[in-house]
């Protein structure tokens, strides 16, 4: 289930809405929300409920035993034990093909295992808290429901944002009411349901007719078609394909997000932000602050700083930065090709470091494109596990196959579609967010004006946004939600 879904906005969600709103004490909305968020987990794969049952126990075990223990050393056995419990599972439902394949041929049994949706997500968020209770910035809950709902909420632990547990504690387990901000959360929830129908699935769609459909790319029967697609794409045709798939890569993560954190403040929970406009940054290092924001701190506090981070050697801190983006590379897939998109970022980050910085600083213009040909480059290497047909496509992206430099093809798609990429590209940058700030605080220096503007803005423009969504989706078949795989 989706949140894009007509069976998750108009039944799953609005019930959950009126068994919440029923609920007296926050104890029984937290029943609600936990039987509503077992249900979703389940919805898509059931078998898998049990991994997620049993991560959560495991997690508050060893929490409670990194609490308790009288000596370090002890607090710190819970600790390990859990890494080794949740990282070993991870490493099996995720990581265990590509490991068999360095050693050689991956037995059947192994190519059988279906990757549990979400686990990525779930599992750092688990790890977080048993570390966080660990350092004594988190008391250990004494609840198994409660570290179990915290891990399952449903409005993020399909696909994020990764919500720490010391930065939800209070409001979910205080015991004291919460404030829903219903005005916040509809209108965020509406704009990422527009955002996502609207125009990341018709980036996705175009991306798809371009530069091969993921299905059609995975396909080892049609490698030397789809080689042969790719290296005749023309100039323009492989920009206008990656340029939609790296708008519908962002667009599609950041509206899960955006509707995950408007949920969240529909019941008076505060996610924090997950996206702050990453493609209007410089270089990489602010795309990556900028970009899923989440993961980024995760790898920061918990793998970059343990390390010993910048202040230790050169040859350390590299190192050290080399471990966090294999790292993140690998936490995206279980294939070569996402170790090789980590590795990517690793080599110009480090170019930054020691090389560009001071020119990237003083060519703002000029620094802002080369971020986008290094990100987009990076998406492609991204999006093909078959690296093959991944350094086909980068040719043909600077005409390095002898391809043409556009075709009538191409020339068509753009046009056809220009509009929707000016719409896409807008909603990728803070102007839209910039003009309504200036407007709302116009409207409220005009008295009777302010509240025309909070009825337009909070209660019509969500009901609009909602039709249009509805009405998109209806006979929609396109509709996936991209970091569902991760």
């Amino acid at each position: 289930m989706v949140f894009s879904s007509l069976i998750f906005l108009y039944a799953f969600f609005s019930l959950s809405l009126v068994g919440y709103a029923l609920c007296r004490t926050q104890k029984a909305q937290n029943v609600v929300l936990l039987i509503f968020s077992l249900v979703f987990y389940a919805w898509g794969e059931p078998k898998y409920l049990l991994l997620l049952l049993f991560m959560a126990f495991a997690s508050w075990v060893c929490a409670l035993g990194a609490e308790r223990g009288a000596t370090r050393g002890k607090r710190l056995f819970w600790v390990v034990l859990a890494a080794v419990i949740d990282i070993g599972l991870i490493g099996y439902f995720k990581y265990a093909g590509l490991i068999c394949s360095i050693f050689g041929t991956v037995p059947e049994l192994i190519k059988s295992i279906a990757l549990p949706i979400g686990i990525s997500f779930y599992t750092f968020q688990l790890l977080t808290y048993v570390i966080d209770v660990y350092r004594g910035d988190a008391p250990a809950q004494k609840s198994y429901w409660n570290v179990l709902l915290y891990a399952a909420l449903f409005h993020q632990c399909i696909a994020g944002p990764i919500v720490r547990y010391k930065t939800i504690d209070h409001e979910l387990f205080s015991g004291e009411p919460r404030q829903p901000q219903w005005h916040l959360g509809v209108s965020r929830f509406c704009g990422g349901l527009a955002k996502k129908v609207l125009l990341a699935n018709p980036c996705g769609a175009l991306a798809d007719s371009m530069i091969l459909a993921d299905s059609v790319a995975s396909d080892a029967g049609q490698l030397a078609a789809n080689l042969d697609v790719l290296g005749n794409l023309s100039v323009l045709g492989g920009w206008l394909g990656i340029l939609a798939y790296g708008l519908h890569i962002y667009l599609d993560f950041s509206a899960y997000s955006d509707m995950a954190i408007g949920m969240g403040k529909m019941l008076g929970l505060n996610y924090l932000e997950n996206f702050n406009y990453p493609y209007i940054s410089r270089t990489v290092t602010e795309f990556w602050r900028r970009w899923h924001m989440s993961l980024g701190t995760f790898f920061r506090d918990y793998v970059y700083i343990p390390l010993g981070g910048s202040r230790c050697s050169k040859p350390r801190m590299v190192l050290n930065t080399f471990v966090v983006w294999a790292l993140t590379g690998l936490w995206h897939g279980a294939s070569w090709n996402f170790l090789l998109w980590g590795l990517w970022f690793f080599l110009f980050l480090m170019l930054e470091r020691f090389l560009l910085k001071r020119w990237l600083e003083r060519v703002p213009v000029l620094s802002n494109l080369y971020l986008l040909i290094v990100v987009m480059v990076g998406w492609v290497i991204f999006r093909f596990t078959n690296l093959e047909l991944g350094l086909t496509l980068v040719k043909s992206l600077f005409g390095l196959n002898g391809n043409a430099l556009t075709d009538f093809t191409s020339e068509i798609q753009f046009q056809s579609h220009m509009f929707l990429l000016a719409a896409a590209v807008l909603a990728g940058t803070p102007l839209a967010k910039h003009l309504r700030r200036s407007l709302e605080d116009f409207a409220h220096a005009h008295g009777v004006l302010g509240r025309v503007w909070d009825v337009a803005f909070y209660s019509v423009l969500p009901v609009i946004l909602l039709l249009l969504s509805t009405a998109c989706l209806v006979g929609d078949s396109y509709n996936p939600f991209i970091y569902f795989q991760f």
